[in-house]
């Protein structure tokens, strides 16, 4: 029976999650600027909570996105640094796979032994992060792999395929039509989201060794480097003095 410590700071909420062999233990909290801070201090203080030792822990989990670009490499670098401090093998989890598992569970008794779930997250800029799962009953698969998509070509998608479920935060960010479906636009408890993922991939043996441990980014370009703002501010001298 394995013991899991799985963290998230994709969003700007913070997940954290201690589950397996009896523990249950979970913590929400804000995250954005603050889990940089936070993540350490708050996981050690749920381990202890819990009673467990670091060297106890079979393997550490993380929320790899896609999402906030600091946010990722918060949640990878801390689980990055633990499992190698701890010799642990670590567990890349796919955080729009956490808000999907989350809609099941707000589910409850309602939620059928087979369901997909479409999951769009609000990734600024006027696009999201859209992915698409299926729950066997046992444990999620990928139907769409994480992307990033504009609004128009995805309207169009619905339009054309209906979707019966649809869960995240672009629900609420944008104007999509999602028809018929059942719509969950906030996440109940990333964090127990997040721990039952942990749980299914550890025993599926998704293990992966801790210098491996990277965030996955589907935005290819977040900011402008120097060269290009001050290419830009050549081009447009009224903006410079703004």
């Amino acid at each position: 029976m394995s013991v899991l410590l799985a963290l998230d700071s994709s969003t700007e909420h913070m997940a954290l999650a201690l589950v397996g062999q009896g523990h249950a233990a979970f913590v929400d909290a804000d995250g954005g600027a603050l889990a940089s801070r936070r993540i350490v201090p708050d996981a050690m203080a749920l381990l202890a909570r819990g009673g467990v030792e670091l060297s106890a822990v079979d393997a550490i989990g993380f929320g790899r996105g896609p999402g906030a670009f600091t946010g990722l490499r918060t949640a990878c670098s801390v689980a990055q640094g633990l499992a190698l401090g701890a010799g642990k093998p670590v567990l890349a989890l796919d955080s729009l796979m956490l808000v999907a598992e989350d809609a099941r569970q707000q589910m409850g008794a309602e939620a059928p032994a087979a369901l997909e779930v479409w999951v769009a997250m609000d990734a600024r800029m006027n696009q999201v992060y859209l992915g698409r799962y299926r729950w066997d009953g046992v444990r999620w698969s990928t139907l769409l792999a994480p992307a990033l998509a504009d609004l128009d070509p995805l309207r169009e998608l619905w339009r054309a395929t209906p979707p019966a479920l649809v869960a995240g935060t672009a629900l609420g960010a944008f104007d999509l039509d999602t028809g018929a479906a059942r719509r969950f636009p906030q996440t109940a408890s990333r964090a127990r989201a997040l721990g039952a993922l942990a749980q299914q991939a550890f025993d599926a043996g998704l293990m992966a060794d801790a210098a491996d441990a990277l965030p996955l980014y589907v935005r290819d370009k977040v900011a402008l480097t120097t060269a290009e703002r001050e290419a830009a501010k050549a081009e447009s001298p009224g903006e410079a003095s703004r």
